[in-house]
């Protein structure tokens, strides 16, 4: 366990930092929003392209992969959306919502550099191949359904399916992760070279894309906070830190997934929700302090769970 605090660890804190650096003034939020657009559209873009350009897959298929994560992200979002609705009476919306929290893991920020440092080159190829599909998959799912919701809560009125696809189809297009991917998938189907000073550019700049997300993420959560809706947040903390990782090692182990891959997603299951769940909060204008408390929340007890599923991972 001791060896495992020391990888984990080291995560949390950089969060803290980064939080501490915003809360004593040091720096304003204005210069973390900075450094997350830095991160978001440069660095670990730049870090996914060495890793896919670099990659050696032997072999091994994407599709049970995905299919390991993303039955865990089924079986998770309809607990939250369950739980939400049912037990505490919520309206579709905050179902969704709360669905979104409980299974929308922070795969940039935490689970990448998290996994390089527990696990390594594998399971950052791991992260790489899941990253590729998961914004994609789990934004448009969670656009859909808020927007189906919308239209079951407003009798009928909403956007139709074929506009909400266009939209968030060319967002993506756009999106400089789903570019860096690209980028790496061509250079190492094509196995073009990339010139030793270029290299040392990129590898220069993705080299500090863990540390930057990190400290980013920690000078943001001076936005969120905990405020009402704790006893909902507090099932979908638990759903995300506990149920989303479980369900996905069980699958990854029926799969016959290795290791290193299985130690990678369930890792990335267990690390806290993502940002992306406020982001959609904000942009239909409902549940914002569900997702702000259980992005809060989940941080604050990230480092046990990681910790925890780290031990039991072995």
């Amino acid at each position: 366990m001791s060896e495992i605090l020391i990888d984990v660890l080291p995560v949390f804190l950089l969060i803290l930092v980064g939080w501490v650096i915003v809360r004593t003034g040091l720096l304003k939020t204005d210069v973390g929003e900075a450094m997350s657009e830095f991160v978001f559209k440069v660095a670990v873009p730049l870090l996914l392209f060495r890793t896919i350009a670099e990659a050696d897959f032997r072999g091994a298929s994407p599709f049970r992969l995905w299919i390991a994560y993303f039955s865990g992200v089924a079986i998770t979002w309809t607990a939250g959306h369950i739980v939400a609705t049912r037990l505490f009476g919520r309206d579709a919306r905050i179902g969704v919502l709360a669905g979104v929290s409980s299974a929308f893991a922070n795969t940039i920020f935490i689970g990448l550099p998290l996994v390089g440092r527990t696990v390594g080159p594998d399971g950052v190829m791991a992260m790489s191949i899941l990253i590729a599909v998961h914004l994609p998959t789990m934004m448009i799912a969670g656009t859909l359904l808020m927007e189906q919701a919308e239209r079951k809560e407003n009798a009928g009125a909403g956007r139709s399916t074929g506009e909400l696809l266009r939209q968030v189809g060319s967002n993506l297009l756009r999106n400089p992760l789903v570019i860096g991917l690209f980028c790496g998938l061509i250079v190492h189907m094509t196995g073009l070279p990339i010139p030793a000073t270029l290299g040392t550019v990129v590898d220069n700049i993705a080299n500090i894309a863990g540390p930057a997300a990190l400290i980013s993420l920690g000078m943001a959560l001076r936005q969120y906070g905990l405020s009402g809706n704790l006893g909902v947040t507090s099932v979908i903390a638990a759903f995300k830190l506990f149920l989303l990782p479980a369900c996905v090692l069980a699958a990854g182990l029926l799969l016959g997934l290795s290791p290193e891959w299985r130690a990678a997603l369930v890792l990335t299951a267990a690390v806290p929700t993502g940002v992306n769940a406020w982001l959609i909060a904000n942009r239909f204008g409902v549940g914002h302090s569900l997702a702000a408390s259980t992005i809060t929340l989940t941080t604050a007890l990230g480092a046990f769970s990681v910790s925890l599923w780290a031990y039991l991972l072995g």
